[in-house]
């Protein structure tokens, strides 16, 4: 929101009076005057409630209108300090720029203007709640002043279920700015994972700010947000994508809609298969251990090179030369994406955090929220699970569309087999979030 914004209205009354002749007489009718006019109600409500206690320091100045538009907002703390804020875009509610502060006195008093230029103001105050002895902290997967992929998402995790009743609530503390603006909506993958993405992917060189306004919300069972948090990064400046098909065996990488590089891969074999959808990179780590000491189909435990993970489940592209003699051929791992170690390091400098992936023809599809799974649905599907209606500016917008199918490379040879191939390694680490 730009600011405040004014209406006003000047209405010109104009007119002549006709003469009866050159002088007047008691009996000569006079001019009557005319009639002031109507006082315009406004209807102008303002929240909190006018001596309000208790009230959560994620308060926002809620703004109703029967008439008119808001002309300004003025915020106080009880030693008179003016609170920096803005409006929603509707105009249903001024936001503070950061959290209101436990336990204080605060004063709002909002002015609308209507048509004639009439002014109306309503002031209430108020005193925010004491600090609750339950807060919970929330993961952010972005890192401020950091560089992304296209596809890259907003993913949020909560500690604990955010009941349905409160997720509408918690959603509008969600703040998205991007430059230039594009329409985006977030999506509900579970009672712990809601993630954003825009219509399509981000247009390269993007800015985007975000912030979670979750300090003193409520989140359910007691429990309140922490703290705000607020991340401001850019998209890269290239359109990089990458596709991986199992027929042929094979991964093609995208910048700017053009195939720059060919490469032979190998998936997961039969029993553990690669999931086919359309995903993004969650992490990238030069090194990686693969711990599958108690899982099923596991014992195992590896360190690979080069490692992108592409689901929560432990799927990653990453270096594999001992499968580079099956690699074109042969799946042979427990899920990965196995590529030989000089194409592994190479994808390390095109390749970033947000850049999708795409894997088709493979025998199990991608598990909503094994990841951020945000492009493997259509876009009135994503809409969906929204817990706030979206605008239809939101809901018109234009969708992602992936690129043409790969099409097979005939300058792809793989390499000759070694004496010995092993397989592929997939781990279920535990996500970290900041």
């Amino acid at each position: 929101m730009a600011g405040f914004r004014a209406m006003i209205m000047v209405a010109v009354l104009g007119g002549a009076t006709a003469l009866a002749g050159c002088t007047a007489t008691k009996d000569a009718a006079q001019p009557t005057p005319s009639a002031e006019a109507p006082q315009e109600n406004l209807a102008l409500a303002v929240s909190p409630a006018d001596r309000a206690s208790g009230v959560p320091v994620s308060a926002e100045i809620g703004i109703k209108l029967g008439s008119g538009m808001v002309d300004a907002v003025d915020v106080r703390d009880a030693a008179g300090q003016k609170i920096a804020g803005q409006l929603r875009p509707d105009a249903s509610a001024w936001v503070p720029a950061a959290p209101l502060k436990y336990a204080q006195r605060y004063t709002a008093t909002v002015t609308a203007v209507g048509s004639r230029t009439h002014h109306e103001s309503k002031s209430v105050a108020f005193t925010t709640m004491a600090q609750p002895s339950q807060l919970e902290s929330v993961g952010f997967y972005l890192f401020d002043g950091q560089e992304y992929g296209i596809g890259m998402p907003i993913p949020i995790e909560f500690m604990r279920d955010v009941p349905v009743n409160l997720r509408a609530a918690v959603q509008k503390r969600f703040f998205v700015t991007s430059d230039p603006p594009q329409p985006g909506a977030w999506h509900w993958f579970s009672p712990t994972q809601v993630q954003y993405r825009p219509a399509a992917y981000w247009q390269p060189g993007t800015k985007l700010t975000v912030r979670l306004g979750l300090k003193g919300q409520a989140l359910g069972g007691g429990y309140y947000g922490e703290e705000d948090k607020i991340a401001r990064v850019r998209i890269a400046k290239d359109r990089v994508e990458v596709k991986v098909t199992n027929h042929p065996k094979q991964m093609q990488v995208f910048k700017n809609g053009a195939v720059i590089k060919t490469m032979p891969v190998s998936l997961g074999k039969p029993s553990t298969p690669s999931s086919s959808g359309h995903m993004v990179v969650m992490e990238q780590a030069y090194t990686y251990r693969f711990d599958t000491r108690g899982e099923p189909n596991g014992g195992y435990v590896v360190d690979v090179n080069y490692a992108q993970r592409l689901t929560w489940g432990g799927e990653f592209i990453h270096s594999a030369p001992w499968s580079v003699g099956d690699q074109g051929y042969t799946n042979v791992s427990h899920g990965c994406v196995n590529v030989g170690p000089g194409n592994a390091a190479w994808l390390f400098t095109v390749m970033k955090v947000g850049t999708p992936v795409t894997i088709s023809g493979t025998e199990v599809k991608l598990a909503p929220g094994n990841g951020w799974t945000v492009w493997d649905m259509d876009w009135p599907t994503f809409l969906k699970g929204s817990a706030v209606p979206v605008t239809s500016e939101v809901a018109d917008a234009v969708a992602y569309e992936p690129y043409p199918k790969p099409k097979p490379s005939p300058t792809v040879a793989p390499s000759p087999s070694p004496g010995s191939v092993g397989n592929a390694q997939m781990g279920t680490p535990t996500p970290s979030a900041s």
